[in-house]
C-alpha cells in the first residue's frame, strides 16, 4: 500500500504496528517542516496514548505550539505533526480539529479507547478513502492503496458513474467503487470496531456557515475590505511557512496575481513564481503573468508548451486521477505542477476566489435564465419540456448559431422548480433527459453537497456559490489540484481557501461581491493596489486546452478506438446509441460534443488502464491502514 502511494511522499516512509489490536499505520512522508527523523511518521504522542499518520499541513502550528507549551507541553521537534497530537491530548480530536488552520486528513489511534478516528481538512483540500470489508477497516489518501488489499471488491459503482458522467467527478462521499467511500469535509469519523457502526462529528458545516454569514453580514464595503485584507494577508503569510523551497503558480489572473503580491510583500526576496503558454490562440495567459511578474519583480520561470507536450500527457492521466475524472485543466495543472517541481517543493495557487466571491461568469447567466424560466407558467413550462425539437428547427437554429441554447432551455424546462436542480442542470456534462450510464434511470444524481440546513439563498448567483463550495469545489477543483501536484510530488496549497476567509466572504453582501456589476470586486480592489489595472483587467480565460479540435484532429484515433461500439457493448456500462451519436455529431461538427466526450474517453481511458482489477497482495486481519 505505501509503494503505491510513494509519489506522495518521496523522502521517507514508515510503519506502526500493534498485534494484539490487530491495526497497522502506515506513512509515506513529504517532508516540509522539520526536515529531521523528528518528524517522521507514524508518530506517537508523549504520553503512548495516540498514533497518528496525517497527510498536509497545520500552518498555525507555531501559535498552538506557543499556547500548548504555557500549558506544560512538552515538544521534541519542530514539526506540526507533533502540535497536532499535543493538541488532541490537551482539547480532543474535535476541538483540535475546530482549532487547527489548515488542510489535512488523518488516522488517529487511540490505544486506551481502542478506536480508530479519521479526519478531514473544513473543505476537501486532502483526500481520505476508506472501506469496511470483511471484517477489515482500511484508509488511504488513494484508492490505489486500497485496491491493494485482496478482499475488497473492485466493483464500479453505476450511481456514482452517473453522477461522474453529468458533473466530471465522483462526487460527495461516493467513489467509483461501491464498496469504498470518501470522509466528507469538515468532519471526523470514529471506528469502534472494523464491523461495527460508526459515529460522524463535524467540526465545520459549509451550509452553517453560509447561513451565519447571512444573519451577519457586513454591510460597509470599506469595513469588509479591512477585515479581508488582515485575513488574507494572515493567510498568505502563514502558507509560506516551509523549511523546503517555496513558489507560486501565477496565470496572470486575479486570484494568482493577488496570491502573489501579498506573497511578495511579506517576503524579502523575490518570489519564485510559475507559469506555462500554449502556441494556440485563445489558451495562452502566459504572457499576462509574464507582465505581472516583472511588475512584482518575482523570480519568474515559465514554459511554452506545443499541443503535443499537452497531448502527452493524456496516457498519464488515468493513473494519475487513481479514479474517473475529466476536467480538461487536468492537462495543464499537471504541466505547470511539473516545471515547478524542479525548482521548489511547496507551490501557493490561487484556488478559491471564483466560489466565494461569485467570479464564475456563469453566475449571471444563471439568474438570467432563472427569471426566464419563472416568467412562464408552469402547466406551459412542464407542456415545453415534453415537446422533442424537430430535426428542421434545429438545422435552422443551428445556421444562427442557437441551437445548443434551444437544447439547454428545453433541458431546463424539464428540471423541477427547485433553484439547486436548475442550477445543476445547467452545470451538467450530458444534459440529454436519460442517464448515458446503463442500469441508471434518473436524469440527475441526487444533490450530494454538504448535509444540514440549506441556507436560505434568495440570489442565483448566491446559490451557485454555495453549490460551487461543496460539490464543484472539493469534487473537481481541489482534486484536480491535488492529483496533478503530488503525481510530481509537489505540494499545493491555497490561501484564499482558508476557512477564515470562507466564513468572512458569507458575510460579504452580493452587492459588494459584484459591485456595479463586477465580480468579485473586493479582490480585484484589493490587487490593484498591489498591480495596475491595465494588467490585469481582461476577459476571463479558462485554463484548458483545445480538446474539441484535438478530437476532430490529431486525437480521433485514439478516441475511435475507445468510443468503438463493439468495445462499448462489450463492457456493458454505457449506452451505445448515446456515446455514438454524441461522437458523430462532433465529427460533423452540428455540436460541439466535446464536454460529453471527454467525460467519456477518461472513463474508458480508466477501464483501459486496468482500474477495475485489483492487485493481489497477503493480508492479515482487523483494522489495516495507510496515509500519506
Amino acid at each position: 500500500m505505501l509503494g503505491e502511494l510513494l509519489h506522495r511522499g518521496p523522502d521517507a516512509g514508515g510503519l506502526w504496528s500493534s498485534e494484539a489490536q490487530g491495526l497497522t499505520l502506515g506513512h509515506r512522508r513529504l517532508a516540509i517542516l522539520d526536515l529531521s527523523s523528528r518528524g517522521a511518521q507514524p508518530m506517537t504522542s508523549r504520553d503512548g496514548r495516540w498514533t497518528i499518520t496525517y497527510n498536509g499541513e497545520l500552518y498555525n502550528f507555531r501559535r498552538l505550539r506557543a499556547e500548548l507549551s504555557a500549558r506544560g507541553h512538552v515538544f521534541d521537534g519542530g514539526s506540526d505533526t507533533e502540535v497536532l497530537l499535543a493538541a488532541v491530548i490537551e482539547w480532543g480530536v474535535v476541538e483540535a480539529c475546530e482549532r487547527a488552520v489548515g488542510m489535512f486528513a488523518f488516522g488517529l489511534w487511540d490505544s486506551v479507547g481502542e478506536e480508530l478516528w479519521l479526519g478531514r481538512d473544513r473543505l476537501g483540500k486532502k483526500p481520505l478513502y476508506y472501506a469496511q470489508h470483511s471484517g477489515r477497516l482500511a484508509f488511504a489518501s488513494e484508492l490505489r492503496a486500497l485496491r491493494r488489499l485482496d478482499t475488497l471488491p473492485d466493483t464500479i459503482d453505476r450511481q456514482a458513474l452517473a453522477s461522474y458522467m453529468r458533473f466530471k467527478a465522483v462526487p460527495g462521499t461516493r467513489s467509483i467503487f461501491e464498496d469504498v467511500s470518501r470522509l466528507e469535509p469538515g468532519a471526523v469519523r470514529r471506528f469502534r470496531q472494523p464491523r461495527g457502526e460508526s459515529e460522524l462529528h463535524r467540526f465545520w458545516n459549509a451550509a452553517e456557515v453560509a447561513a451565519e454569514g447571512l444573519r451577519s453580514r457586513i454591510e460597509s464595503a470599506t469595513e469588509f475590505q479591512a477585515r479581508l485584507v488582515e485575513v488574507l494577508s494572515d493567510a498568505v503569510e502563514l502558507r509560506m511557512e516551509s523549511d523546503v523551497p517555496l513558489g507560486a503558480f501565477l496565470s496572470g489572473g486575479v486570484d494568482s496575481s493577488l496570491v502573489v503580491a501579498l506573497m511578495q510583500k511579506a517576503s524579502v526576496r523575490p518570489v519564485r513564481t510559475f507559469s506555462i503558454g500554449f502556441d494556440v490562440e485563445g489558451y495562452d495567459e502566459a504572457v499576462h503573468a509574464k507582465a505581472v511578474a516583472e511588475h512584482l519583480g518575482t523570480d519568474h520561470h515559465e514554459l511554452y508548451l506545443t499541443p503535443d507536450d499537452a497531448r502527452d500527457v493524456i496516457p498519464l492521466l488515468p493513473q494519475m486521477f487513481d479514479e474517473p475524472f475529466c476536467d480538461v485543466s487536468q492537462i495543464p495543472t499537471f504541466l505547470v505542477s511539473r516545471m515547478a517541481r524542479q525548482h521548489v517543493t511547496v507551490c501557493l495557487s490561487g484556488d478559491g476566489g471564483d466560489e466565494l466571491f461569485a467570479g464564475y461568469h456563469r453566475y449571471a447567466s444563471v439568474e438570467r435564465w432563472w427569471a426566464r424560466s419563472r416568467a412562464i407558467p408552469q402547466p406551459l413550462r412542464r407542456a415545453v419540456a415534453g415537446l422533442p425539437l424537430p430535426g428542421v428547427a434545429l438545422d435552422a437554429l443551428e445556421r444562427v448559431r442557437l441551437r445548443d441554447r434551444a437544447i439547454l432551455a428545453r433541458d431546463l424546462a424539464r428540471t423541477s422548480d427547485s433553484p439547486t436542480d436548475f442550477y445543476r442542470t445547467l452545470m451538467a456534462n450530458w444534459r440529454e433527459p436519460t442517464s448515458p450510464v446503463l442500469g441508471v434511470n434518473e436524469s440527475l444524481p441526487p444533490f450530494a453537497g454538504t448535509p444540514g440546513p440549506f441556507p436560505d439563498l434568495d440570489q442565483m448567483t448566491e446559490l451557485g456559490s454555495f453549490v460551487d463550495l461543496v460539490t464543484y469545489l472539493p469534487d473537481v477543483i481541489l482534486v484536480k489540484v491535488d492529483r496533478a501536484s503530488m503525481a510530481v510530488s509537489l505540494e499545493a496549497r491555497a490561501p484564499l481557501l482558508d476557512h477564515r476567509i470562507a466564513e468572512l466572504a458569507w458575510r460579504c453582501p452580493l452587492a459588494i461581491k459584484c459591485r456595479d456589476g463586477v465580480p468579485k470586486w473586493p479582490l480585484k480592489q484589493l490587487l490593484h493596489e498591489h498591480v495596475p489595472r491595465a494588467l490585469v483587467e481582461r476577459p476571463k480565460m479558462g485554463f484548458g486546452v483545445p480538446i474539441g479540435v484535438w478530437l476532430r484532429g490529431p486525437l480521433r484515433e485514439w478516441a475511435e478506438d475507445l468510443l468503438s461500439e463493439s468495445r462499448l457493448r462489450r463492457e456493458g456500462y454505457l449506452d451505445v446509441g448515446m456515446v455514438r451519436r454524441a461522437w458523430e455529431e462532433h465529427l460533423t461538427g452540428a455540436r460541439d460534443r466535446s464536454p460529453q466526450l471527454w467525460s467519456t474517453l477518461m472513463f474508458e481511458s480508466w477501464l483501459e488502464s486496468g482500474a477495475p482489477s485489483s492487485a493481489m497482495v497477503d493480508s492479515t486481519k482487523g483494522l489495516h491502514a495507510v496515509s500519506a
